[in-house]
C-alpha cells in the first residue's frame, strides 16, 4: 500500500510539472521577447509586458488543452482504479 501511495505521489508531481510546462514556456518566451523589445524601445509600460503574456498563456492552454485533459483523465482513472482495488 505504501509503495502504491508513493508511486501515485511521484506520478502526481511529474504530471503537475508536465501539465504546467506549455503555459509556462509560452509565458517565458513571450515575456523574454517583450522584455527585449521594451528595453530596445525604452518603453516601460507594464501592460505592454502583461497583455501579450496573458494572450500567450491562453493560446497555449487552448492548443494544449486536449492533451492536458487526456493526461489528467488517465491519471484520475488510474487513481480511481487503484482506490477501488482494480488493476489500472
Amino acid at each position: 500500500m505504501t509503495a502504491t501511495v508513493l508511486h501515485l505521489g511521484r506520478e502526481a508531481l511529474v504530471l503537475a510539472l508536465l501539465l504546467s510546462a506549455p503555459p509556462l514556456a509560452a509565458a517565458l518566451l513571450v515575456g523574454l521577447v517583450t522584455g527585449v523589445l521594451q528595453a530596445a524601445s525604452q518603453l516601460q509600460e507594464h501592460a505592454l509586458g502583461a497583455v501579450p503574456r496573458i494572450a500567450a498563456v491562453t493560446a497555449a492552454l487552448v492548443v494544449a488543452g486536449p492533451w492536458i485533459g487526456g493526461r489528467l483523465a488517465r491519471f484520475a482513472a488510474e487513481v480511481l482504479a487503484l482506490a477501488s482495488g482494480g488493476v489500472p
